[in-house]
């Protein structure tokens, strides 16, 4: 039997176990495939492990989208996205320039396309911001989980986005993000008790700061080893 001849439940399911790529390669060779390929019965989920990853067409967003993760374990995540933006050398705002607002771009794309999403992941995002996961909790109002990691750019706004617009969230995790704050984390709790909310390592980070803002501090350091 040729492949072809297969029904379209049958070939739904062999889709299923092929990677983004592989199901992009086979959706070439016949139209009866590419229409499988676009079936959004078989984009209930999507994993992107780089932000470049995005750009690809390799993929179909829409209302069937249920759970959705972007994650980018890498050394320049580290070295040159967490770093602050004023303490970054021209060389390091060149990269970041090639990728900061790809994964802004696509979470427009899918508040626009995919309002039955569940689940949303976001680990070492680091040019994503409050206000990019505040509108997604507006548009995607069934979200139940949220988990972001290492993201650097997200502060006690976004918890404030949390209380304000998660009425049907469940879990919440915002691990290693340096510019939480042990009494943003205290406002969702008092707001959204119904929430279950984890933080690791997040509140007990040394948030960012402006030079402006460090030296006041440093002044007072000075006074206490002066009179000490």
């Amino acid at each position: 039997m040729h492949l072809t001849q297969l029904n379209r439940e049958c070939l739904l399911h062999l889709f299923s176990f092929l990677d983004k790529d592989s199901r992009k390669s086979l959706s070439l060779t016949c139209r009866q495939l590419r229409e499988v390929f676009l079936d959004p019965r078989l984009w209930n989920l999507l994993h992107f492990s780089s932000p470049c990853q995005l750009r690809r067409d390799n993929f179909v967003l829409g209302p069937s989208l249920r759970y959705l993760t972007v994650c980018w374990y890498s050394s320049r995540v580290l070295q040159v996205c967490n770093i602050e933006d004023w303490l970054k050398s021209s060389f390091q705002r060149d990269i970041c320039s090639k990728h900061d607002s790809l994964v802004s771009t696509f979470l427009a794309r899918v508040r626009h396309m995919c309002p039955n999403l569940l689940s949303l992941t976001l680990s070492g995002c680091g040019h994503i911001t409050d206000r990019d996961v505040i509108s997604t909790l507006q548009s995607c109002r069934k979200l139940r989980r949220l988990h972001l990691e290492n993201c650097v750019r997200i502060s006690d706004s976004c918890l404030e986005g949390v209380a304000a617009h998660g009425g049907n969230l469940e879990e919440v995790k915002v691990d290693f993000c340096r510019n939480i704050t042990q009494a943003g984390l205290q406002g969702v709790r008092e707001k959204r008790p119904g929430i279950q909310l984890s933080a690791e390592r997040s509140a007990g980070m040394i948030p960012d700061s402006k030079p402006e803002e460090r030296e006041p501090m440093r002044r007072t350091l000075q006074k206490l080893l002066l009179f000490s």
